[in-house]
């Protein structure tokens, strides 16, 4: 797709092409080989304010979409498919996702799989309706209540087959209610009309076999354990956290993944070390989860308050930082969207950037939420996540964002000629 400013675009000629894009996509077949952004990007195109980014991104209709690295997949699909499930991985590809993540935790007996947390499998898979609920590290209480309030299944209960026996569901439960039904109810969620609300978990070395058939590159995710380190494992193995961190690299080797199509990733910045230090073929490009938002006293337009600071970092190796949407975006004195001071200083120290998550947060209305929380004045709609994907793409120079629907993203990387 080229870029096509067209400042004049009529309104009217915009929103014919609008509808004539949402029936194009509707009524299309989607091939194994064929991108398919869907509704989405039209319906967000026309909420968007009447100007030159809405000019540009509706010329662009009559394009056919191409798969982009700068449209990353957080966790699958989870827009609208259980997160980590091959249905949503699948779903990720065809919108034209070019990176797709595997978040990586552990079983039981030490085998990779895709999970968000370690200890999520009570809310994210059907554990309780099944024999395993007897396993979890805290099982239902069925004395009290609300016998599923305090409940807590974790990988590292179960064997990896145990794992695979269960299917994966919408990471949408009720603590409050009185019977696992209700617990397990998605009344009143975003997901209550999902067309699909289960799939089939993955391991990891699944993962690496799909995405490779798949023709995307990987970012996977180590995610920090629910358990105490070292952790032994039923097999007698004792898990340090640099074992964690090798075996991941070793599911790559042993299927022969180029590391230039990998890019690890990890809030733990030992992780990112571990990897630059032992295995520099996959750290150089690893990317440090930023998670210093944590720290009441860290502000992004405060670089006193960065500990590392943006060149400490780049010193000691790291060449990618990965944080939330609000870390890289601020308003000016006129209210536009500007890039932070975080944002500059890390371009600055000549360190990558890549976003998260868009598509998360819900509907945008009132400020949109916690990824929007530094431009929340300037978020109206959903509308707004084109605009910010807009700055950050254009100002703030980002190397890709993660996205719960990356057909949003794909579309916009698409339009504006991004790789």
């Amino acid at each position: 797709m080229r870029v096509n400013t067209l400042k004049n675009l009529s309104r009217a000629f915009q929103m014919t092409a609008i509808v004539c894009l949402m029936q194009t996509f509707s009524n299309s077949a989607v091939a194994d080989n064929v991108i398919n952004v869907g509704e989405r990007p039209a319906q967000l195109i026309a909420d968007l304010p009447e100007g030159e980014l809405r000019s540009v991104l509706g010329a662009c209709v009559a394009d056919t979409a191409t798969r982009t690295d700068f449209s990353i997949s957080h966790r699958g699909a989870p827009f609208k498919y259980p997160e980590h499930t091959r249905e949503g991985y699948i779903a990720a590809a065809k919108s034209g996702a070019g990176i797709i993540e595997c978040d990586v935790t552990f079983t039981q007996d030490g085998e990779l799989v895709c999970r968000h947390s370690q200890c999520d499998l009570h809310t994210t898979t059907n554990i309780l309706k099944t024999p395993l609920a007897q396993k979890c590290s805290v099982p239902p209480d069925m004395s009290s209540s609300t016998p599923y309030s305090d409940v807590k299944c974790c990988t590292s209960d179960i064997t990896v087959s145990e794992f695979k026996s269960l299917t994966g569901r919408f990471d949408k439960v009720n603590k409050k209610a009185t019977d696992l039904d209700g617990y397990l109810s998605l009344k009143n969620t975003a997901h209550a009309d999902a067309a699909v609300t289960s799939g089939t978990l993955m391991t990891h070395a699944e993962s690496i076999e799909l995405f490779s058939s798949l023709g995307v590159k990987m970012i996977p995710e180590l995610k920090a354990a629910g358990v105490p380190m070292p952790f032994k494992t039923s097999t007698g193995v004792e898990w340090t956290q640099s074992h964690y961190a090798q075996v991941l690299v070793e599911e790559y080797k042993k299927y022969k993944v180029d590391p230039k199509n990998v890019f690890f990733q990890s809030f733990n910045l030992d992780d990112i070390k571990y990897w630059i230090s032992q295995s520099p073929e996959f750290g150089q490009q690893a990317a440090w989860l930023d998670g210093r938002y944590r720290d009441r006293s860290f502000d992004i337009e405060n670089e006193k308050s960065w500990k590392p600071s943006m060149q400490e970092l780049a010193d000691e190796g790291v060449t990618t930082l990965a944080p939330p949407i609000w870390m890289l975006l601020s308003l000016n004195s006129s209210g536009q969207l500007v890039p932070s001071r975080y944002a500059l200083a890390a371009k600055e120290a000549d360190l990558d950037l890549i976003g998260w998550t868009l598509e998360r947060s819900g509907p945008l209305e009132n400020g949109g939420g916690w990824y929007y929380q530094t431009i929340k004045s300037a978020v109206k709609n959903d509308s707004a996540l084109f605009q910010a994907l807009h700055v950050l793409a254009q100002d703030v120079g980002v190397k890709g964002m993660f996205s719960d629907w990356p057909a949003t993203t794909t579309y916009y990387a698409n339009c504006m000629g991004l790789d």
